[in-house]
């Protein structure tokens, strides 16, 4: 039987695309523009932190930066990563496209929640051009508040009845949790949960024709 939902709110990195081969090749290039980073991000260390909000990625990748080389560091990426998720950008999870239309044929209405900064969302769209299929979304970046309250942000906004969230990590869990939304965990993305944690799971995004 089809869970009861009428629309979903989709996490971003880890569940709709993988774009951290690109964030790497962001951090690298800031590298370049300045002379107190000495050693590369490497794409391991980018896919451990992805999920996480938006300023804790630089507080972990960077601990031993003052904080106001920190937070020009932090700015110089930022500008590096929002080009680099527009081009070469992402890939996209396997039957994407495919999933957003059979939802929207079924009447869902579909949202991004992230952690991630302002003006990423939009990036992912112009590179993926799937803006059409999202009614609505909502980032860090915008105000600096948590997930849970970003998700709580968007319920409310849109007057959704019966969300249900998807994400591919623990944060993504405990989100879902505290905003009192239920979980769908993407277990082909960065994080990894238990059956017990989050027994509601795809593998794959077509698995959500069959639960939704």
């Amino acid at each position: 039987m089809p869970l009861p939902f009428d629309s979903i709110i989709f996490d971003l990195d880890g569940t709709l695309w993988d774009a951290s081969a690109a964030i790497t090749l962001a951090f690298q290039a800031a590298k370049s523009s300045v002379d107190y980073i000495n050693n590369d991000v490497t794409l391991a260390q980018v896919q451990a932190v992805t999920g996480q909000p938006y300023e804790v990625v630089y507080e972990r990748l960077f601990p031993n930066l003052p904080a106001d080389k920190l937070e020009e560091y932090r700015a110089l990426c930022a500008r590096h990563e929002l080009q680099a998720a527009q081009q070469p950008g992402g890939t996209l999870y396997p039957g994407l496209e495919a999933t957003l239309d059979y939802l929207k044929g079924r009447g869902y209405r579909l949202f991004i929640v992230s952690n991630c900064q302002l003006g990423y969302v939009e990036a992912f769209f112009e590179n993926s051009q799937l803006s059409h299929h999202f009614e609505g979304h909502q980032c860090f970046g915008t105000r600096k508040l948590p997930k849970s309250e970003n998700i709580r942000e968007v319920v409310a906004r849109y007057g959704l009845q019966a969300p249900v969230y998807v994400g591919d990590t623990p944060g993504d869990l405990a989100a879902s949790q505290a905003a009192e939304v239920p979980f769908i965990f993407a277990t082909y993305g960065f994080g990894s949960l238990t059956e017990a944690e989050a027994p509601v799971r795809i593998n794959q995004l077509s698995d959500l024709h069959n639960l939704l």
